[in-house]
């Protein structure tokens, strides 16, 4: 090994993302988190009981969703990971999305006689 190798720092951890440090997260904010996810809860709760037709599904999923992707930012650290975690995690969500749309643009599409 070089002496330029021995002392090269890499300040955005491009070389070796698995060595970040790592971030601690205050118990304020898991405080706030919690506090969202039980909002989340309450709001599914609400919703299940309004009749809204073919748009339950839809706001069911939608309040699910939010709650994943806070639970997904926050409690595994996500939010403090390097852009390729990031982006990893985000085509995940994308073809969550993806497949659920397909499912149910199959299930709106049904002619069953209900509409």
């Amino acid at each position: 090994m070089t002496a330029h190798e021995q002392h090269y720092h890499d300040p955005a951890n491009v070389t070796n993302p698995e060595h970040s440090e790592h971030h601690i997260v205050s118990p304020v904010q898991y405080s706030m988190v919690f506090g969202a996810l039980l909002l989340g809860t309450l709001l599914t709760v609400l919703a299940a009981d309004v009749d809204l037709g073919a748009m339950n599904p839809v706001i069911a999923l939608g309040i699910a969703s939010t709650k994943a992707v806070i639970v997904i930012l926050f409690f595994m650290h996500v939010k403090y990971q390097s852009h390729l975690i990031k982006m990893t995690v985000a085509c995940g969500f994308f073809t969550f999305l993806v497949l659920i749309t397909l499912t149910l643009s199959d299930y709106v599409s049904r002619a069953w006689g209900l509409w």
